[in-house]
């Protein structure tokens, strides 16, 4: 190749070139490094660590500082709904665990929903990543899509959201300082509001604190551990877990034992399939005192109603689940003392300093 590029080129020509060639080489190349958001490390319990793996954490939405102020900044933003009126937090409440206290919430046109908030926290170690009480939304990014636009919640239109944001002093610089470019639209919003719910961790309980071998429990919140791990008695850590599974939930879909038949089909109406019907997400058992009412649809006001229906207050029907084995005797018949002591254990998971967080005292 040499050779015939000299030829055809006289030497003084060739060698001009060459040196221009490899003075252009030397130069400084422009910098065209683009702008990256500064990466965040979630913060991970001891506990979590020990007995859980890794969180999930999609790869095209990885965790960055910015992304989670603004993605909290989202989630606290009336422009977010139909009339201005609502935010995320109207029916995700700081002080209650991220729920509502109502039965079902009101969306903004006065309307009501037909299930109760669930609560948001720990929802990084949700593994199936099936949220909601039917499972219907794969993933916390498609989970946050459903509520603004859902006409009995924020009923709020993308095109009319995004006007809002673009027209507003702040948001446009928070979206350039998150994803390096000023652009607004659904996508990215939604995927800073995952970001935000996924720093949304519970893990200082009296029980966790127990774990850690800082407290000791009571008489009456040990015999309710016990209650809670004896399959003659609660045998309730099938669903909701052990010790060792410091989510105490499996985030699994189950019947519990409600109804006999279903006006609410729940993970039936998601999948299609019968033996489905009135299946339902089991929800932490963390937070229990902030995040009342209970179930699916709110339908128990108490910790004493809740605990009613597993010891004598269960239906049969054909999807019921096999673990509630003790439904032709009405449930697990539990003396009013092991009924007791294990609403005592079951409080020793609430996680004051979670809902008093400086960081969510926000006006909302």
């Amino acid at each position: 190749m040499f050779l015939s590029f000299h030829k055809t080129f006289p030497t003084n020509q060739f060698y001009g070139l060459l040196v221009l060639f490899l003075g252009l080489s030397c130069k400084k190349a422009p910098d065209l490094e683009a702008y990256t958001p500064t990466p965040y490390t979630l913060e991970i319990p001891k506990l979590f660590k020990e007995k859980l793996i890794d969180p999930v954490i999609p790869f095209d939405n990885p965790m960055t500082q910015e992304a989670i102020a603004l993605g909290e900044q989202l989630f606290f933003e009336k422009l977010l709904s139909g009339d201005r009126t609502q935010s995320c937090a109207s029916c995700h409440q700081p002080r209650r665990a991220f729920v509502d206290e109502t039965r079902f919430s009101d969306g903004i046109a006065g309307t009501f929903g037909t299930r109760n908030a669930m609560p948001l926290f720990n929802l990084a170690w949700n593994y199936d990543e099936r949220f909601a009480w039917d499972g219907k939304e794969l993933g916390l990014e498609q989970q946050a899509f459903e509520p603004i636009t859902n006409p009995d919640e924020m009923h709020g239109s993308w095109e009319a959201i995004i006007r809002r944001l673009e027209a507003h002093p702040d948001y446009p610089s928070r979206f350039e300082a998150a994803f390096g470019d000023d652009k607004i639209d659904s996508i990215r919003i939604v995927k800073a509001l995952a970001q935000f719910e996924r720093t949304l961790i519970s893990a200082n309980a009296k029980f966790d604190q127990f774990l850690n071998q800082q407290v000791q429990l009571t008489p009456a919140e040990q015999n309710g551990l016990a209650v809670f791990m004896d399959e003659a008695r609660g045998d309730c850590f099938h669903c909701h877990g052990s010790p060792n599974n410091p989510l105490w939930t499996d985030n699994q879909f189950h019947n519990n034992g409600l109804d006999t038949s279903f006006s609410d089909l729940g993970l039936g109406g998601v999948t299609g399939q019968a033996s489905d019907n009135g299946k339902f997400r089991t929800p932490s058992l963390r937070n229990l005192s902030y995040t009342a009412p209970y179930m699916h649809d709110g339908r128990f006001a108490t910790l004493e109603e809740v605990i009613a229906h597993y010891s004598n207050g269960l239906q049969p029907s054909s999807t019921i689940d096999p673990l509630m084995k003790k439904v032709q005797q009405g449930g697990v018949q539990l003396s009013e003392e092991d009924q007791a002591d294990l609403i005592a254990f079951l409080k020793t998971l609430d996680d004051p300093q979670f809902i008093n967080n400086s960081r969510f005292n926000i006006n909302n």
